[in-house]
């Protein structure tokens, strides 16, 4: 793996603490007898040395290469800048931990949603009456600016912190365009600046330049704050060491979609990219200024076919050919807000070139896994996720040699809430089990074996009514038949079972009555039988059958006639309990997640002629049937 260049520093081993002098060069200008600044290094990690109270405060105006609103005018983004005073004294340069977000203020918080109630699909060519509706506050929860403290826990040691808003948003000129390229360069010239390729002024306008820093910037930031730093870590940008996205997205259209279907983020139904254009711009700019460029993202969005497009293809950033910053991941595993693929396509590419990387992943929902969560490594030291962090940062920016590269790549909290860690994720050592879907009837609930299909030809049948009977209803007593869903379940389990990985689903099916429907997986632990514990859903999945060869195509079907759907469901790392059952569900409409047409739509299975892959730690052996 690349190292960190190494940067001039001054240091010294003083008693097991490391005092460093934070210049790019030796401090010779300082005053006889005046001693120079110095970042303080103990136990791997920069200490609170200077003082936040007296930290240098100032706003930036940075000019971009964009022009999103089309007014004839370059785009200027605002950042404010909290670094320590000693970087007011000659020789005392520092990095920058740079977060940049399009929620710092003004938010339009009341968008209108598009309803998800049609009266049928709409890539079905017939009138949806879809309206919009005073529906949902816009996803706010989730689009926080989460969390806002980088500035006092990181300017006393030794960091400039950076607080940016996005192009088009809050004080920054122009038009959010949510996620393209527009957005990406605007944000990258924050880093040129640092770095003295770009121009930024003053209130007044009055050019300013960066003389305080070495020019190395890590970016971090949860949601779509750490989104930003995937964008520009693709771009290769020059003085750009090392980010942590948090819960971040890595392609749009995994966040709105799901091989070809219109699929919302998890609790906010109807959300998609032009609610959340709206919703950064502003009542002001989304009603006024901004309003024929959110238009466009209306329009080519596409909430008919949910095809992958251009406009989806530039919103992508899973290419890491180019990405020279080191990556340090963090996502929760029970994260439905930024689905869990949005972490894990960006891993492969991490690992397919070769990026220095680190990867914390964790039991919780959207955000981060709280500063005082704690992993004991192998070597018996604890360190808390806040200590990680700051240990990543010193590393990569500062050239603290703390050895952080050489501890195990991959930190899991296990669903006993404690953490534990790997050498690698998925684990090495996962192997694709096939397990095939079997009945014997056509309606009592089937079975998952690896074993042979029972012979016979046998076809289930399921009706959808997603739009009025909801997910937890559809996976509960899996035992008893449904007429609105199929399960297949393992018998109960000789030993724990880890899987690390993408589920896959393989199913042959048809569709009797309607051009196309929404189809829905879901797996489930279900516990001992006869257990009364509530199910827990592990991960889910969703597909347009009308994009059975491709998520960029549609392609009509034939009603009545059998085909092969083949689809991941969202990444995971899970361990299921001896004792306990595995089960799928398959069923259409998910009332928390899909577009949701009248019901009736009826779909039939053939699931002898069908099987759910897991990557099981250990492969086939483990499962013992």
């Amino acid at each position: 793996m690349r190292r960190p260049p190494s940067l001039a520093l001054l240091g010294v081993a003083i008693s097991g603490t490391l005092i460093a002098a934070a210049t790019a060069s030796p401090a010779a200008a300082q005053p006889t007898g005046t001693p120079s600044p110095q970042i303080v290094v103990a136990d791997g990690m920069t200490q609170p040395v200077f003082s936040f109270a007296d930290a240098i405060e100032e706003r930036v105006y940075v000019q971009t290469p964009v022009d999103t609103d089309h007014d004839g005018n370059l785009d200027r983004v605002a950042i404010d800048i909290s670094r320590p005073r000693e970087t007011a004294t000659e020789g005392f340069k520092v990095p920058v931990i740079f977060e940049h977000s399009p929620y710092r203020k003004d938010t339009w918080d009341d968008v209108p949603y598009p309803s998800v109630l049609v009266d049928d699909l709409p890539q079905n060519g017939l009138s949806s009456r879809s309206r919009l509706a005073a529906g949902p506050t816009a996803n706010a929860a989730a689009k926080a600016n989460l969390p806002g403290s980088l500035d006092d826990y990181y300017v006393p040691r030794g960091y400039a912190v950076v607080l940016g808003q996005s192009v088009g948003t809050a004080d920054s000129d122009g038009c959010p365009t949510s996620g393209d390229q527009a957005e990406t360069l605007g944000t990258k010239a924050v880093i040129d600046w640092l770095n003295g390729r770009a121009k930024a002024y003053d209130a007044a306008g009055a050019p300013v330049e960066a003389t305080w820093t070495t020019g190395a910037v890590g970016m971090t930031g949860v949601s779509y704050n750490g989104t930003l730093p995937n964008q520009v870590a693709t771009t290769g940008v020059k003085g750009l060491k090392t980010i942590v996205p948090v819960s971040a997205i890595s392609s749009w259209y995994d966040y709105y979609r799901a091989n070809g279907l219109v699929v919302a983020p998890g609790t906010f139904q109807g959300e998609d990219l032009d609610i959340l254009a709206q919703y950064t711009a502003g009542q002001t700019r989304a009603q006024g200024t901004c309003v024929d460029e959110l238009a466009q993202i209306t329009e080519q969005q596409d909430r008919i076919t949910g095809d992958y497009s251009k406009f989806w293809a530039d919103r992508d950033y899973r290419d890491a050919s180019d990405v020279r910053a080191s990556v340090f991941v963090v996502h929760g595993l029970n994260d439905w807000n930024v689905k869990t693929e949005n972490f894990a396509g960006w891993w492969d590419e991490l690992a397919r070139h070769d990026v220095p990387r680190k990867i914390w992943l964790h039991q919780g929902g959207h955000g981060g896994p709280g500063s005082s969560a704690s992993v004991t490594l192998p070597s018996g030291q604890t360190w808390t996720y806040k200590q990680t962090e700051n240990r990543w940062f010193d590393y990569w920016l500062w050239n603290v040699r703390n050895g952080i590269m050489d501890e195990p790549t991959a930190v899991v909290q296990r669903e006993n809430r404690n953490y534990t860690t790997y050498a690698n994720w998925p684990d090495d050592a996962a192997k694709d089990v096939a397990l095939r879907l079997a009945a014997t009837s056509a309606t009592e609930t089937g079975t998952l074996t690896t074993g042979k299909a029972p012979k016979g030809k046998i076809e289930q049948g399921f009706v959808d009514e997603g739009r009025t009977i909801r997910p937890a209803t559809l996976v509960a007593g899996p035992e008893t038949a449904s007429p609105n869903r199929l399960a297949y379940l393992t018998p109960a389990l000789g030993q724990d079972v880890r899987i690390s990985g993408r589920p896959e689903m393989r199913l042959r099916m048809a569709i009797e009555n309607r051009p196309d429907a929404n189809l829905t997986t879901y797996l489930v632990d279900y516990g001992p039988a006869g257990s009364t514990a509530a199910p827990t859903v592990v991960t889910r999945g969703w597909m347009d059958p009308q994009n059975r060869k491709d998520a960029s195509k549609t392609e009509k079907l034939k009603q009545g006639k059998m085909y092969d759907f083949r689809w991941t469901l969202e990444p995971k790392d899970y361990i299921f309990q001896a004792g306990h059952r595995i089960g799928v569900v398959v069923f259409s409409s998910d009332q928390d997640y899909t577009l949701l047409p009248l019901g009736g739509t009826e779909l039939r299975v053939a699931p002898n002629d069908s099987e759910l892959r897991l990557p099981v730690v250990g492969g086939r052996a483990v499962l013992g049937f």
